[in-house]
């Protein structure tokens, strides 16, 4: 537990230092060989919003303390007490926490009160290390640890659920990359680079998949599960995707773009469809979820089954 405690101390200075040194690697390598620029402004923006989370709003928005006691109070009721002086303990924890982090972020994209917040990691328009620490500011304001709440009832000590909770999310860093090949039978069980290129892209074929935090067995499982392929490249960013970096539009546009919905709200039901239906939904007339977008996207093109349809959303770019 020392050592483990010790690694997260260091780790933001890692991250940051390697999310600079591909910034300099891609930079010369567009500068030699071509292909997109770096977006060093994007890169400045996840960096910012790093900051401000870790370090202002961490004192300042204090939800937490109320999830930390919840979960403490159902260790103290605990239908089980797992061996954790034994190894059995440590990886059932492991794959408790795999298990209920799938759920959380099945739902950061399914429910649009968590995608409000999820949605700014998925901003950029570059897929590359920077990227990975663009979390949002207001994730500890919408109840994401609740997921993590059947973890202590079942046994699992709430500060190692926690620990490896932090873990998973350092894994998950390295994975951020679009220059790591697909890593052979390592695919099956692990979330890996190529995995999460199709999670972050937004191409209708790539949609909602890929949940998965160190471990992709969920994914299959459950049937999310999507293979990158070759003759599709992915895309990244949103669906309607962000032009420009003002750092505020990026971190509250979701959230401004809720508030009206909820205001322009006639009834209880779309007061709830807003709130906890996928994002898209609409309570009148033709949405834009996932299901409905790639519905029309067949109806258009039967056979080509791609976002190159005439179903996909019309909206003006975010600027």
């Amino acid at each position: 537990m020392t050592v483990l405690l010790l690694i997260l101390k260091i780790a933001v200075v890692v991250v940051l230092a390697a999310s600079l040194a591909e910034a300099l690697v891609l930079s010369w390598r567009h500068a030699h060989r071509g292909g997109a620029a770096y977006d060093w402004k994007a890169a400045g923006v996840s960096v910012v919003d790093f900051l401000v989370r870790e370090y202002p709003l961490r004192w300042l928005l204090p939800a937490t303390a109320f999830y930390l006691g919840a979960m403490d109070w159902l260790w103290q009721h605990r239908l089980f007490t797992l061996p954790m002086d034994a190894w059995r303990g440590w990886t059932a924890c492991f794959v408790g926490q795999e298990f209920c982090y799938y759920w959380y972020h099945r739902a950061a994209h399914r429910v649009r009160w968590f995608w409000c917040t999820h949605s700014i990691h998925h901003s950029s328009n570059q897929l590359n290390l920077s990227a990975a620490y663009r979390f949002g500011w207001t994730g500890r304001l919408t109840g994401t640890l609740a997921f993590f709440m059947l973890a202590p009832l079942l046994g699992m000590p709430p500060r190692v659920i926690l620990l490896m909770l932090t873990l998973n999310l350092l894994y998950q860093f390295w994975i951020h990359a679009t220059w790591i090949p697909r890593l052979g039978p390592l695919e099956w069980v692990l979330n890996t680079p190529s995995a999460h290129r199709v999670h972050h892209a937004s191409n209708l074929e790539y949609l909602d998949g890929n949940y998965g935090g160190v471990l992709i067995v969920f994914d299959r499982l459950f049937g999310t599960y999507i293979a990158e392929r070759a003759e599709v490249p992915c895309r990244y960013g949103l669906v309607v995707p962000v032009v420009g970096h003002n750092l505020l539009r990026i971190e509250f546009a979701q959230w401004h773009a809720l508030w009206r919905d909820l205001r322009a709200a006639r009834s209880a039901r779309a007061v709830w469809g807003h709130l906890f239906k996928p994002p898209g939904w609409r309570a009148e007339g033709p949405g834009e979820t996932t299901e409905e977008l790639r519905a029309r996207a067949a109806v258009a093109s039967p056979t080509a089954g791609s976002d190159h349809a005439v179903g996909l959303p019309l909206q003006t770019p975010l600027t």
